[in-house]
């Protein structure tokens, strides 16, 4: 274990559970265009990957036709109108934020959501004047697994990517964190799917709940 300097969360599947307002916009869409709506068991795993990957699971269209663009746009919308409808942080997260913010460590966020969403979400929540940073997708050139949101962070915060913990819940989130030289931990209460193998990820550790966090900090 490292006494580390700053504490940077992915945002969806593993500082707060967006799946269910993702799901309900997923749904209202196939309801929109006559098809049935999902399982909520069947979204979850996949509300990491963005409406590309959501919308995926309900339609055929290839991701750069002007039918799935159409789709993708709608998406958003209802999305964008229902960000908080049932999301909130994970159980147990709340008194990890406590934590940090009472020891002095700064924390923030990396995420690959666009920042239109990832704004008002963080806002909503309170959150955004307690995060010492907020890297969204479109904050920079690259999005994970790319290091250069991850540096970016550092930036922010003046710290060292070696002295630095990212705890996500995808493989890209791993991938980011070890192509920018930080300890990683996967999130594994998120949305891990069935084909997913975490344990390969080659990240420092694999917590089951928030709280386990309490042992890194």
């Amino acid at each position: 274990m490292a006494d580390f300097d700053v504490v940077f969360f992915d945002l969806d599947g593993t500082l707060v559970d967006t799946a269910p307002d993702l799901a309900y916009a997923l749904n209202q869409v196939l309801e929109e265009q006559g098809k049935h709506p999902l399982p909520y068991q069947t979204i979850r795993p996949v509300a990491s990957h963005g409406s590309a990957g959501l919308l995926g699971l309900g339609f055929d269209h290839a991701p750069d036709s002007d039918a799935f663009k159409a789709l993708q746009q709608r998406f958003v919308e209802i999305y964008q109108d229902n960000l908080t409808r049932q999301s909130g942080l994970f159980d147990g997260m709340a008194s990890i934020i406590d934590h940090l913010d009472d020891i002095g460590k700064k924390w923030g966020v990396i995420t690959n959501k666009p920042a239109f969403l990832t704004k008002p979400l963080m806002q909503a929540l309170s959150l955004s004047s307690r995060a010492a940073c907020i890297v969204s997708g479109d904050t920079t050139a690259n999005s994970k697994p790319h290091p250069e949101p991850m540096l970016h962070a550092c930036k922010l915060t003046a710290a060292e990517p070696a002295r630095c913990l990212y705890i996500g819940d995808a493989e890209r989130d791993i991938e980011a964190g070890r192509n920018a030289n930080m300890h990683t931990i996967v999130a594994c209460y998120g949305y891990i799917g069935d084909d997913d193998e975490p344990e390969n990820w080659q990240a420092d550790a694999m917590i089951q709940h928030p709280e386990e966090l309490q042992q890194w900090l």
